[in-house]
């Protein structure tokens, strides 16, 4: 496993791939997708160029892969993006030339189901970036969230040490995007932010690596993308996050005890744990029990913690996951985690 590097930036003018690596739904919602094209034009000044599968639902993942490889080949295009998530990219991976993409590296961006692409540059040494994708966080109804924006833009176009602060406001309820009216105005952010400290008050500061818990658990369990070698993750920063499925506080806790048992967790001095998403379209929580599953997920991470990493400072809360705001997390780049002063850094 090689250590990542940071692919070079892409500037405003530059051609960008818009991929599909996963679902392919901007052919069933083409309202948002089409939202976030426009903004990547209009707000960032770059130019998305569309593969075969981009629009395709169930392409193969040899067709996806072929989109991945083209992207990554092609030398006017400086930056790729995924247009959302889904949950079979797993499927895509053994079709991937990794020395191609060595060969080319670019910046990626894109989580959730993008996991598994981030692991896989992870491991062919390339840095990738944890957040963002066209049809969500750039397709976000009236406008993009300011704290998104201004991470995606950093990422995007800068270098060097870029400082996460928390959300003052935050929300994870959506409009349909089958419904018009849904883009008439931009979502509510109800909830009251902010991070929470735990463990030991010390000063982290390593490589990133994780990403969202349900694809990472299949990851293990197909032996994809994860060094046999415990010790490779040694010193980094886990960073984790949940999805819409809105998994049960007992089945995240059975997956991080798995990744106990296989020596992973201890690794990590440092876990960022994102927001917990606690509302979907099929289970439309009360703020009752939304309140109530954050605080039992919250808990299952502790006990793990406690029982497998006992010595490693977590922050929770952060907002890299599936909630409104979202920050940018370099996947494989620098994030220091300053517990005395309550800052977190990234390096994109």
């Amino acid at each position: 496993m090689s250590t990542p590097v940071y692919p070079p930036k892409p500037s405003p003018g530059d051609r960008i791939a818009v991929l599909s690596p996963s679902a392919g739904l901007p052919a069933l919602y083409p309202r948002p997708y089409e939202l976030g094209l426009a903004r990547l034009r209009e707000d960032f000044g770059l130019k998305p160029v569309e593969y075969p599968t981009t629009r395709t639902m169930d392409a193969t993942p040899q067709a996806r892969a072929d989109d991945i490889h083209a992207a990554f080949a092609d030398p006017d295009v400086t930056a790729v993006i995924a247009s959302i998530g889904g949950d079979d990219q797993i499927t895509v991976l053994p079709f991937l030339d990794r020395e191609l993409i060595r060969a080319h590296p670019k910046p990626f961006f894109g989580m959730s189901d993008n996991t598994n692409l981030l692991a896989f540059l992870y491991s062919s040494g390339v840095v990738g970036y944890h957040g963002t994708s066209v049809m969500v966080e750039l397709g976000r109804p009236g406008a993009m969230h300011p704290q998104t924006a201004e991470s995606l833009r950093a990422a995007l176009f800068t270098t060097g040490a870029y400082e996460l602060r928390p959300a003052e406001r935050w929300g994870d309820v959506n409009g349909d995007w089958a419904d018009p009216a849904t883009f008439a105005a931009e979502p509510e952010t109800p909830k009251q932010g902010g991070w929470t400290w735990r463990g030991p008050d010390r000063v982290v500061e390593g490589r990133s690596w994780g990403g969202n818990l349900e694809i990472l658990s299949w990851l293990l369990m197909a032996d994809r993308e994860i060094s046999p070698d415990p010790s490779a993750y040694d010193g980094g920063v886990l960073i984790l996050e949940t999805s819409e499925e809105l998994p049960s506080a007992t089945e995240v806790f059975l997956i991080l005890r798995s990744m106990g048992e296989r020596g992973l967790l201890r690794r990590f001095p440092a876990l960022l744990m994102a927001r917990a998403r606690t509302w979907s379209f099929a289970l439309p929580n009360s703020p009752e029990a939304a309140a109530r599953y954050a605080t039992e997920q919250r808990e299952a991470v502790e006990r793990a913690l406690a029982a497998y990493a006992p010595d490693t400072l977590a922050v929770f809360d952060v907002d890299f996951g599936h909630t409104d705001p979202q920050l940018v997390i370099p996947y494989g780049g620098t994030v220091r985690v300053d517990g005395p002063a309550r800052r977190i850094t990234v390096t994109y």
